[in-house]
């Protein structure tokens, strides 16, 4: 295949990025807006893994999990949301050829953790509920490193494939990129190299990384039910099905979101949906997830509880 625009072949050492208006009288309300939520964002989430790290009841593999899907969440808003604040409040959109590759790979990496660490919480709920008296034997140490180590080892070659891939490529087809942060598709736009390898490559990751931890939650789940419908009492139900409550919103926003704006005709404003997926899955979400775990968990609860109480008696 030719390489594509043959012409200008000026090579591109930096982006702009455009960000999600070009309108000047709303670039102050948005930095306002995103430095709230982001603020929201690393204070909620460090609060969580302080609670749990500080309360010897919850070293336990659910909330070593959780404590890990906040860490990840507290990543995976910092790729993109810091830049977007210092382009909004500098009005310079500008951003390296190598800040826009490391945000590149940040952002897929933690991004698809948060899938799989969804799905490994799944899978750590199946094994309580299904198989109770065997839990900590199960959940052991060794494995719980394992279904975490696994994980962090897959989405980093993901993601070390993918900008490789893209470091390779020559950029002449402009220096705009319609998007508030360097994603892969958009760059890919802007080449004037054969992108044919890095198509392929986006389409074989999609399909592993996207239905692998969705095919595994929704595994766990029907075992789940399954094994809550055999339970005679509604007590018991109730029981069983509220330790996964928190779990199973997360896991709705996260893959409701991602259904909502993909699985619609492709239309001339897919770069609108693109953003939105991005904004729910990278910023949104990442805010939201430490209420769902702190209001719908009375463990969690107490455990803040403590922490606050502690944190304010320090200070008098």
């Amino acid at each position: 295949m030719e390489p594509k625009n043959q012409k200008n072949q000026t090579t591109i050492s930096e982006f702009l990025l455009l960000g999600l208006t070009e309108k000047p009288e709303h670039q102050t309300l948005l930095f306002g807006l995103f430095l709230s939520v982001y603020l929201v964002t690393i204070f909620g989430n460090l609060l969580i893994v302080l609670a749990i790290i500080t309360d010897v009841r919850l070293h336990t593999p659910m909330y070593f999990f959780l404590s890990n899907l906040s860490l990840v969440d507290t990543f995976f808003s910092s790729t993109t949301v810091p830049k977007m604040l210092v382009n909004l409040w500098t009005q310079n959109q500008a951003i390296s050829f190598v800040g826009c590759l490391a945000q590149m790979y940040t952002f897929h990496l933690f991004g698809t953790m948060d899938s799989f660490l969804l799905a490994v919480m799944a899978i750590d709920r199946f094994v309580a509920i299904v198989y109770p008296l065997r839990y900590s034997v199960i959940m052991s140490p060794c494995v719980c490193g394992l279904l975490l180590g696994g994980p962090w080892l897959i989405t980093n070659l993901q993601s070390l494939v993918h900008t490789c891939l893209m470091a390779q490529l020559t950029f002449c087809a402009g220096s705009k990129i319609p998007h508030f942060f360097c994603d892969l598709m958009p760059l890919l736009k802007l080449s004037c190299s054969d992108t044919h390898t890095n198509e392929l490559v986006i389409f074989a990751f999609g399909i592993i990384m996207g239905i692998s931890p969705l095919l595994c939650i929704l595994l766990s789940y029907t075992c789940i039910f399954w094994a809550v419908f055999k339970i005679p009492s509604a007590q018991g139900k109730w029981k069983a099905f509220s330790t996964c409550g928190s779990h199973l919103t997360v896991v709705s926003l996260f893959y409701g979101t991602i259904f909502a704006v993909y699985l619609q005709p492709t239309s001339p404003a897919s770069s609108q949906k693109d953003k939105a997926a991005a904004l729910m899955c990278g910023v949104v979400i990442p805010m939201l997830n430490p209420f769902i775990y702190s209001l719908r968990n009375k463990e969690m609860k107490a455990a803040l509880k403590k922490l606050v109480s502690k944190a304010v008696s320090s200070q008098s």
